[in-house]
């Protein structure tokens, strides 16, 4: 060893393992790239629209209709606006003798790219969920919980409408 050289392994394994630790924490700090596209459907041109009511924080609104059934049997119905926490959900429900065919989300939280990122999973889930249960007992979807209670409201109040 060179006289002016000191072997310091100490020194050298503290140095590797604080790189170590500060390059772990800026990858896990890192947020992964989403897409900001979100597509909504627009209004069905055959369905009647009324309004009425009025908004609350948790509440819903009353602003649901009723569309149009055709020769087959088939209905389509459009929940209350349920008022969230995050933003207004409602849904269009389409049924065929009576059996639900069809659930799109007609409005729902996508103000901002935490909101788009949620419903991007959560809205499918939930469309999913509805059509296979015929009904709107559907579970909540994880981490769109806001979401899900509004999704379920608005489904409830289009089956209720439906039936009458």
């Amino acid at each position: 060893m060179h006289p002016l050289k000191k072997n310091r392994p100490l020194r050298r394994i503290v140095l590797s393992g604080a790189a170590t630790v500060c390059g772990t924490v800026l990858l896990l700090s890192l947020k992964p790239h989403t897409s900001t596209a979100v597509a909504v459907a627009p209004p069905a041109a055959s369905a009647g629209s009324g309004s009425s009511g009025s908004s609350g924080s948790s509440g819903s609104s009353g602003s649901g209709s009723s569309g149009s059934t055709g020769s087959s049997g088939t209905r389509t119905v459009t929940g209350e606006t349920v008022q969230t926490r995050w933003g207004p959900v409602q849904v269009r429900i389409t049924l065929e003798d009576g059996r639900l065919t069809e659930v799109t989300a007609v409005t729902y939280p996508q103000e901002n790219p935490r909101d788009q990122e949620i419903n991007s999973y959560a809205v499918p889930q939930l469309r999913r969920e509805a059509l296979a249960a015929q009904s709107a007992d559907i579970d909540t979807v994880s981490g769109a919980t806001y979401t899900s209670d509004g999704y379920r409201q608005s489904l409830q109040s289009a089956l209720d409408s439906a039936k009458s």
